[in-house]
């Protein structure tokens, strides 16, 4: 049985890596996998702090109208890619033995599976680390990626900037689509990226939005149980 684990680069290093949910989160982890030795789990971290800051002084540089640079999204996306790396390289060295592989840095090359952990991280620009769990999903047959963020559920409107924006417990993929629209763009801030969200449909697989700092709800999830989160499908 394999799941498969988004995890936003926001909650590994919100600013700095974040020991403290570091270290509960793989004992969470560990303790999932103890109880079951067919269990295994895909990890595929994102960017984080680091993609944000370094894509944000790649943009502050080019604007200057002294510089023959134009803004290249290719090359935004590069620099946040190498920010997840770092992170999953990480994630990796936390689990130890758990995780024999190297990172995954192309999933669609991946053959096998060793161990009881995979860790894998940005692969090209055009998309995020969401559709790089989807593919993995796709690989390994799993049938729904978790899909941990700063937010508890999917909201009808950025909650921040709109009081009237209702929390979503469920949503098909067609309005979903609807809310995120087709296009990718670095640093885009939505709650699973465009591209992921289409090949998702295409595969059925479920997605559930949640809260990357819940551990409890987070083994909850993995545990098959109720859960708080958006379920898409």
């Amino acid at each position: 049985m394999t799941k498969v684990l988004s995890v936003g680069g926001s909650i590994v290093v919100p600013d700095s890596p974040d020991t403290s949910f570091l270290k509960e989160f793989a004992a969470m982890v560990c303790s999932w996998l103890d109880e079951d030795k067919e269990r295994k789990l895909i990890l595929v971290v994102g960017g984080g702090a680091p993609a944000r800051v370094y894509q944000q002084a790649y943009r502050n540089i080019i604007d200057d109208n002294s510089l023959p640079t134009k803004n290249d999204n290719d090359a935004a996306d590069w620099i946040g890619i190498m920010a997840t790396r770092l992170n999953a390289q990480l994630l990796k060295a936390v689990f130890g033995d758990l995780c024999p592989q190297d990172v995954v840095y192309n999933p669609t090359t991946v053959t096998t599976f060793e161990g009881r952990i995979l860790v894998a991280a940005g692969w090209k620009p055009g998309f995020s680390t969401d559709t790089d769990a989807v593919l993995l999903a796709e690989k390994f047959h799993a049938d729904t990626v978790v899909n941990l963020s700063n937010i508890e559920k999917v909201y009808t409107d950025d909650p921040r900037k709109n009081p009237d924006a209702k929390p979503i417990d469920s949503i098909s993929w067609a309005d979903f689509r609807k809310m995120v629209g087709d296009e990718w763009t670095p640093g885009k801030n939505t709650p699973f990226d465009p591209i992921a969200s289409k090949k998702a449909e295409s595969l059925k697989l479920t997605v559930i939005c949640a809260s990357g700092k819940n551990i409890k709800n987070i083994r909850d999830i993995l545990d098959d149980k109720d859960c708080i989160g958006t379920r898409i499908g």
